[in-house]
């Protein structure tokens, strides 16, 4: 296949065939090029038209021709700033000569790709990729068997993230026919099956893309041995399993992509047998094990990503040996011992991070020559010893975190003035004292600022006029005195300069702060988490937050905070449900219990609340079914304060650890730290009535439920056998009656369950975990009778155990609770 030469003399193209094409391109409009996401796009079709000397369609842009027959045989309007749907009778379909079609970045307006591209049966390239193609793939793609290259990711929408593209039938039945097929390209299609074995007969691949296609299951080992293939990228796949083996690895593989699925067990020796690979990324998988020596074989190694897993043991020194890098990722692992000086000759290394593991001694010197480095992480480790001054050498540092270690000594913060490309910087939790540095220094343009317990005595002059921090820690620190006027000073700026309007998280707690609360933190809309907790404040409360007074009523005016993440109300509130809150989009954390679209923790026991059981607390998860894997809501709570959690503050990960008193196994327990995984919902201690939901067996990760001291009425669910990770059930002091379900005799985890002080009646349900528990379990209820309790059932006979109730089939009721907010999990 040649391009088209210009000729004087002879028209090539075919008349069938342009017009084909003009009457394809009459079906579309073209975007601004303002609302296009790709810069370099220009409409292609513009040069497509019969007038004066154009006529040759040979000669039109993106338009490729057979020299010897005229037919057109490629077609590149990828980034060509078409809108429209592509109809099944659209005139590209006649175009039945075509070997290469890319229709690559366009706006096909959520059309489905039609059947009818099955005509194109020489087709060899077919790129339908981040088009905005939607619904289920044709089969008939299966049919073309000259294909060699198939790219159909990317097709999701861009705000959500919602996969558009789906493949009902799964993946071999659209490959199984494709034995040529050498590029499979599908990121972002909601496939949800299984790897199909036959992937790895297609001796022909050389690049396999399935990032974010709900793969599960074990992926077929012979994968890894195609002969030819140089990227295997399947990341972001949580149900896909599988190990890598201790095989002969002679393939000429240069990217391997696990990050974010469950493939578990140890990285063989043999991997260092890869000698083309560059990318290596497993990061947020089951790896565990040591990190083996034979990775610094791996020379090309451009980038190395192995966090968040479970890797122990010391840092290979042999990872010196690999001079190309210029990411090394080793960041949430369990790795011991010094910081290897070997890594001091990665002098093309630009991110380096270290953080989260158990790491000691102090910082080795060579670090010190990576002067391409913008990014260096060692938070969250056991280092110590002074930082050094050659550290203020790395010029290009952006990023730069010592938080929570045990290093010494002093930091002039002056010296920061070296850096002047710095915007996140973590000093917390040392043992270091930060010496103040004037206001008019010209120190970096910080946006992460972090110097919790550093020995600060006064509100330091440096983050005056700071005018884009978005997040300011000086919590636990030694600073006294009036606030100082300047903080809320705005004669020079309409927003404030500290915090300034920009400022989502603002930490100022456990000082000894004297004065008042400036009204103007009424106007900080920004704010996410604002935390001025155990100081000396005084006065009135700003006018926003009047309302607090002896009753604690809510303020309306919260409503306009419409990023706030975390609101902590530890009181004894009189007021209404406030229901006007579901405005607040990313609120997080509500220390009053209540239900919001990102919600990670609320608190609303001990409150008092009064009226019936907020069903939709239980009733309308948007995505039910991936609550136990997912970390959106990982606790719902309870007797105090929070869970720990990251918050992503301009694309750092920024400790936020919350403490709680809760309830668990009927025990008070104070958590310093709570795991990310745990997940409870507490609404104990207030007068919430009704019945309990059917639907709160939706809630399948659950490993607390504390609905006690309420006056809920009606039958115990069924649909509680559905919490097969339930580890405590407490249904006491309420007006709960009938039967203990005997299905809850499956929940095989349970280890504390008390339904003590209802109106229960009948048999007490045996077997598994039910025969461990004790009589305080079940007393209070005078119709219940069996062991463990002296009152024996009339019918003595055994229970049989019915089956296990899917929600599937469970009716939910509905709610006349006040608000109608959704939780997604």
């Amino acid at each position: 296949m040649l391009a088209y030469a210009s000729s004087f003399t002879e028209i090539l193209c075919r008349d069938d065939e342009s017009a084909a094409l003009l009457q394809f391109k009459e079906s579309f409009v073209i975007i601004n090029q303002s609302k296009s996401h790709d810069p370099s796009a220009y409409p292609k079709v513009s040069s497509w038209t019969l007038e004066g000397d154009n006529r040759d369609c040979c000669l039109w842009d993106a338009v490729e021709c057979d020299e010897d027959t005229g037919h057109v045989t490629g077609l590149d309007l990828s980034s060509g700033r078409l809108y429209g749907s592509l109809a099944p009778n659209s005139s590209l379909f006649r175009l039945v000569h075509l070997q290469s079609l890319n229709l690559a970045y366009n706006h096909f307006n959520y059309s489905q790709i039609p059947s009818q591209v099955s005509n194109l049966s020489t087709l060899a390239y077919l790129n339908l990729s981040a088009s905005m193609f939607s619904g289920q793939i044709p089969l008939q793609i299966s049919q073309l068997s000259n294909l060699s290259s198939l790219d159909l990711s990317d097709n999701h929408d861009l705000y959500s993230g919602k996969q558009l593209l789906k493949l009902e039938s799964g993946l071999i039945s659209l490959v199984g026919n494709l034995t040529r097929l050498q590029r499979l390209h599908l990121n972002y299609v909601n496939i949800s099956s299984v790897v199909p074995r036959i992937l790895a007969s297609l001796s022909s691949l050389t690049s396999i893309h399935l990032q974010y296609c709900g793969l599960q299951g074990n992926i077929p080992v012979g994968i890894f041995k195609l002969p030819n293939l140089k990227v295997l990228d399947v990341a972001y796949n949580e149900g896909l399993t599988g190990y890598l083996s201790e095989f002969t690895w002679s393939s000429p593989l240069e990217v391997l992509n696990l990050a974010y699925t469950s493939f578990l067990g140890e990285i063989p020796t043999s991997i260092g047998n890869l000698g083309s690979l560059n990318k290596l990324d497993l990061r947020s998988c089951n790896f565990s094990g040591f990190i083996p020596s034979s990775l610094g074989n791996l020379t090309s190694l451009i980038y190395l990503e192995i966090s968040n897993n479970s890797f122990v043991g010391k840092i290979p020194s042999s990872i010196g040996n690999l001079i190309q890098l210029s990411v090394l990722d080793l960041f949430i692992n369990q790795l011991i011992g010094r910081i290897p000086f070997e890594l001091g000759n990665l002098t093309q290394l630009s991110y380096l991070s270290l953080g989260y593991n158990l790491l000691e001694g102090e910082i080795p010197f060579p670090l010190m020559n990576l002067t391409k480095l913008t990014s260096l992480e060692l938070g969250n480790n056991n280092l110590q010893g002074r930082i050094p001054d050659s550290i203020f050498n790395l010029k290009n540092l952006k990023r730069l975190d010592l938080a929570s270690n045990t290093f010494s000594g002093s930091v002039e913060f002056g010296k920061f003035v070296k850096l002047k490309y710095l915007t996140i910087l973590r000093l917390s939790n040392n043992q270091l004292s930060v010496e103040d540095a004037s206001a008019n220094a010209s120190l970096p343009k910080f946006q992460l600022l972090g110097l919790s317990s550093c020995n600060l005595n006064k509100f330091p002059d440096f983050v005056k006029n700071k005018d884009r921090l978005v997040c300011l820690d000086l919590s636990y620190n030694k600073i006294h005195g009036m606030v100082p006027e300047w903080i809320w000073d705005t004669s020079k700026l309409r927003s404030l300069p500290i915090p300034p309007a920009t400022i989502s998280h603002y930490y100022i707690s456990n000082n000894s702060l004297t004065g008042n609360i400036s009204e103007l933190t009424c106007i900080l809309t920004s704010i996410r988490v604002l935390d001025l907790a155990k100081n000396n404040l005084s006065g009135s409360l700003p006018r926003c937050m009047q309302n607090f007074g002896a009753s604690l009523l809510l303020p309306r005016s919260l409503v306009k905070c419409m990023r706030l993440e975390v609101a902590d109300f530890n009181n004894k509130l009189h007021d209404l449900f406030p229901s006007w809150l579901e405005n607040l989009p990313n609120l997080k954390v509500l220390n009053l219990r209540s239900n919001f679209p990102n919600l990670r923790v609320i608190d609303l026991s001990h409150n008092g609340f009064t009226g019936k059981l907020p069903l939709e607390i239980f009733g309308n998860w948007k995505q039910p079914r991936e609550f136990a894997n997912s970390d959106i809501l990982s606790y719902i709570q309870v007797n105090s304060s929070i869970v720990p959690q990251r918050f992503l503050c301009n694309s750092w990960l920024y400790d936020y650890n919350y403490t709680m008193t809760m309830t668990n196994k009927g025990i008070a327990l104070f958590y310093e730290k709570v795991q990310d995984l745990f997940k409870a919902i507490d609404i104990s201690s207030n007068r919430f009535g009704g019945e309990i939901p059917e639907s709160i067996g939706n809630l399948r990760g659950l490993h607390l439920l504390n609905l006690s001291n309420n006056v809920l009425t009606g039958h115990i669910p069924q649909s509680l056998a559905n919490l097969t990770e339930l580890e405590s059930l407490d249904l006491s002091e309420n007006n709960l009656s009938g039967e203990i379900p005997q299905q809850l005799t499956q929940l095989t985890f349970l280890g504390f369950f008390n339904v003590s002080n209802n109106l229960l009646t009948g048999p007490i349900p045996q077997g598994n975990q039910f025969g461990t528990f004790g009589n305080n379990s079940f007393e209070g209820n005078s119709e219940l009778c069996g062991r463990p309790l002296s009152k024996d059932c009339e019918d003595s006979n055994a229970l049989p155990t019915p089956p296990s109730i899917s929600i599937d089939q469970s009716q939910e009721s509905g709610s006349a609770f006040e608000f109608g907010w959704k939780v997604i999990v």
